[in-house]
């Protein structure tokens, strides 16, 4: 049996930030401006591959003779990209041009950030609405009244999907509360 996401699958990416990693996992990591000409490379790659445009590409960091991308994804005309970051020049810039979502940090700059990629949006001609918007936030079920706030907060915003690390999820009880007393308050935002 083969195992397949049945065209749920999206490309999620960013330019990086986590040096440590990288170096300990014996990565390269150039520069920030690099990472970002590269990031930009790349998201014009994918469309490419993903397009009915297999010829050439040539940029400042990658040259490939054929774009070739065998099979062709399922969700046409290609799978949604997420890019994840806040820098509010380069990064939400892409978002605003190539992402079909984006990742943020949750916080008190959530909101400008928002109103940032709305900027970028209109310097590109797209519809900020287009584009979904997800977090990363710390919930801490401890107060499950509090995570409800915080979560109506950010649908408030916008905000279609939160990330999260359960604290002490090996306890079970951080999930219990999650799935009965956070998950059905939230449910309708």
């Amino acid at each position: 049996m083969r195992a397949t996401s049945k065209g749920r699958a999206m490309l999620g990416i960013g330019a990086a930030w986590y040096e440590e990693e990288a170096t300990g996992l014996g990565l390269f990591f150039p520069p920030t401006a690099e990472r970002f000409e590269r990031l930009e490379e790349t998201l014009r790659i994918a469309r490419q591959m993903w397009s009915e445009d297999d010829g050439p590409f040539e940029g400042t960091h990658y040259r490939l003779g054929a774009t070739l991308n065998t099979p062709q994804p399922l969700r046409r005309p290609y799978p949604p990209i997420l890019i994840g970051g806040s820098g509010e020049k380069k990064t939400l810039r892409l978002v605003a041009q190539y992402a079909d979502a984006c990742n943020l940090f949750g916080g008190p700059e959530l909101e400008h950030k928002l109103d940032v990629l709305r900027t970028r949006c209109d310097e590109v001609g797209r519809d900020y609405d287009e584009i979904e918007k997800t977090v990363m936030a710390p919930l801490d079920p401890a107060d499950p009244k509090a995570v409800v706030e915080q979560l109506r907060g950010y649908a408030a915003l916008g905000v279609q999907h939160v990330h999260t690390l359960v604290p002490d999820v090996a306890a079970i009880e951080p999930l219990r509360v999650f799935g009965s007393e956070i998950i059905p308050a939230v449910a309708e935002l």
